[in-house]
């Protein structure tokens, strides 16, 4: 008997395998976000309980509180601000890479800013870490962010030289760098040129060009 297959059926068989296709790498893609986002759970203390919602046993991550998506089911936006979090930054967050807003401030994280977040989150228009106890030094990876607009690292226990190559970022509209331990020459090339003493002030060993209305400090060995 010879097997006659229509034209439907097998339009309709391929419509039925892309979805298929499709679910598997919308599952997937869920499953590496939901991991990175409870690598972050793990890693900090919640006494307020603002992660409550993050259960790995749910495949999409989008229904936990505090975090957005966009209609594709990717994580666009982490609101964590103010949550009473302590812990570090894990470099799991990388795999965030449809991340538009990181926001982290006035909690008690310390540790490094993981270089993950400038190499894997390559959508990020906003980092605010503002208000932690953060150490060490800002990621050179940063500068990567090529649609990155808000930089707000201020009151933290940052150390180290401002990265030169943060002056790459052409979209950079606010940059907040204040009242850390950073040392060094201030940048003021590219984005930079807009950014006044405010961006820079309490950093007690950072030099600045006078011409710019900058007070000079004496760096010493700034690493």
């Amino acid at each position: 008997m010879k097997l006659i297959i229509s034209g439907d059926t097998v339009l309709l068989t391929r419509m039925l395998l892309l979805l298929v296709v499709f679910s598997i790498t919308t599952t997937t893609n869920a499953n590496v976000e939901g991991d990175a986002l409870y690598a972050l759970r793990r890693a900090v203390k919640d006494p307020g309980n603002v992660l409550q919602s993050w259960d790995p046993t749910l495949v999409n991550p989008c229904t936990w509180f505090h975090v957005t998506c966009n209609k594709d089911g990717r994580v666009t936006r982490l609101d964590l601000g103010n949550a009473k979090l302590s812990g570090n930054l894990v470099p799991e967050l990388g795999k965030l890479e449809h991340l538009q807003y990181l926001e982290m401030y006035k909690n008690n994280l310390v540790g490094s800013i993981p270089k993950e977040l400038g190499d894997g989150l390559k959508n990020l228009v906003s980092l605010d870490l503002y208000q932690n106890n953060l150490t060490g030094s800002i990621p050179t990876t940063l500068s990567k962010l090529s649609h990155l607009r808000f930089l707000r690292l201020n009151g933290n226990r940052l150390t180290g030289r401002i990265p030169r190559d943060l002056t790459k970022l052409g979209n950079l509209k606010s940059l907040d760098v204040s009242n850390n331990d950073l040392c060094g020459t201030i940048p003021t090339t590219g984005s930079f040129t807009k950014f006044t003493e405010k961006s820079y002030e309490n950093n007690p060993k950072l030099e600045g060009p006078e011409l710019m209305g900058f007070v000079r400090y004496d760096v010493g060995n700034c690493n």
